[in-house]
Formats: C-alpha cells, sequence, structure tokens
C-alpha cells in the first residue's frame, strides 16, 4: 500500500508539473504572456483565457499542501513505531527522490513577478529530503548507546556548519541591503535560510550515516 501511496504521489507531481508547464506555454503563445509576465495586478480583469493558468496555480498550491500533509503523518507514524521497537524507521532510499522537489522554489521568482509572493522560496527547504536516501540506508537499525552518539555527534557537526552560514548571512545583510532594495534583501535572506535548513537535515543523515558504517568497519577489522 505504501509504494502504491508513493507511485501515486510522485504521479501526481509529475502531472502538476506538466499542467503548469503546459498553462505558461499556452499563455505565452496564446495569451499575450498574461500572468507570466510582471504585470499590475491592480488593474488586472479576468479573461477566460486566463483559466489554464489560474486553474495550474491552484493545483501546485493543493500538490504542495497535499505533500506537507503526507509527510508530517508519515514522521508521526514513523516516530511511533521507531519509539515501539527501539529501531530506526523503515524507510524507502527512493524517498530522497523528494529532495528534486526543492526546484520548486525557483517558482518564487515567478510568483513575485507576477502576484508579488514569495511563499514559493520556502520550497528550496525541500533539498533536504535528499537526506532520505542515506535514512532509507539505515532503516530499522538498532537505536544502541553506539547509534545515539553517532546521531548526537552528526547533529552537531550539522548544526555548527548551518550556524556559521546564517551569521555570515547577518554579517551580509547588516552590511546593507541588495542592490538597496529592502524587499530584494528579505527575498535573499528567504531563499538563504530555506537553503541553509534544507542543508542541516542532509547533513544531519548522511553524517550519521558515515560514522556508523565508519563504526562498523572498525569493528569488523577488529574481529
Amino acid at each position: 500500500m505504501k509504494k502504491f501511496n508513493g507511485k501515486i504521489t510522485v504521479i501526481l507531481g509529475v502531472l502538476v508539473v506538466l499542467l503548469m508547464a503546459a498553462a505558461t506555454w499556452y499563455s505565452v503563445v496564446c495569451n499575450d504572456w498574461r500572468l507570466v509576465a510582471p504585470m499590475n495586478l491592480s488593474t488586472y480583469e479576468f479573461t477566460p483565457r486566463d483559466l489554464p493558468m489560474l486553474l495550474s496555480t491552484v493545483l501546485f498550491v493543493l500538490y504542495a499542501l497535499y505533500l506537507a500533509v503526507l509527510l508530517l503523518r508519515f514522521a508521526v507514524a514513523s516516530k511511533r513505531q521507531a519509539a515501539a521497537t527501539n529501531t530506526t524507521r523503515k524507510l524507502n532510499p527512493k524517498l530522497g527522490l523528494l529532495g528534486f522537489a526543492g526546484f520548486f522554489g525557483f517558482l518564487g521568482f515567478w510568483t513575485y513577478n507576477v502576484f508579488y509572493q514569495v511563499y514559493p522560496f520556502i520550497f528550496f527547504s525541500f533539498f533536504g529530503f535528499f537526506g532520505f536516501f542515506y535514512e532509507g540506508k539505515m532503516s530499522s537499525t538498532l537505536m544502541d548507546e553506539r547509534f545515539v552518539e553517532n546521531k548526537r555527534r552528526a547533529e552537531v557537526a550539522a548544526h555548527r556548519v548551518t550556524q556559521s552560514i546564517i551569521l555570515l548571512i547577518l554579517l551580509v545583510v547588516c552590511r546593507g541591503a541588495v542592490r538597496g532594495n529592502l524587499e530584494y534583501t528579505l527575498i535573499a535572506v528567504m531563499i538563504a535560510l530555506s537553503l541553509t535548513y534544507a542543508l542541516d537535515l542532509f547533513l544531519s543523515e548522511y553524517l550519521l550515516y558515515r560514522y556508523d558504517r565508519a563504526d562498523q568497519l572498525d569493528e569488523g577489522g577488529e574481529e
């Protein structure tokens, strides 16, 4: 059932992207770039030709919400299972492909130009889902003292890297706005923080996998 739901989720994502691409093509070719090129929404008047672009945008937002709810439910269920069995949650490494959803963040440049909306930039944080690949490789691993210590080391190392990046971002922002424009500065900060959060998620899983495998190799060598 989980595989079926995963396939459905991927298929829906592909369909949403294709519909968005088709609607964009239609707007460029047949609708004078409306809702694609920057426009003044205060003077906007609806026309039936705008429907493909509007509907594809609504579908994209709904899919993003569906994906967020699905991941949240999965995380809660996996956490309960891990607590009951004292093992890591069982995860398919292919879920790391969800990291490609981070490219949805580039839609923020379009939504800002057309609707003056910046929320899609948050999708850059989805790049952190690439960490599912390494977490999946450690499915059903016993969470003994060694594992707990490696997990703590991985999280500390990841936090140090990301905190250093955040400090650098603050220093850059404090030195002056991007191109002297406050809006551009806020957008740059949002993008940077989203990417930093994604890096923290990815590094935590990658370093844990690396530390755990290194300990296993050391134990194998001693034997």
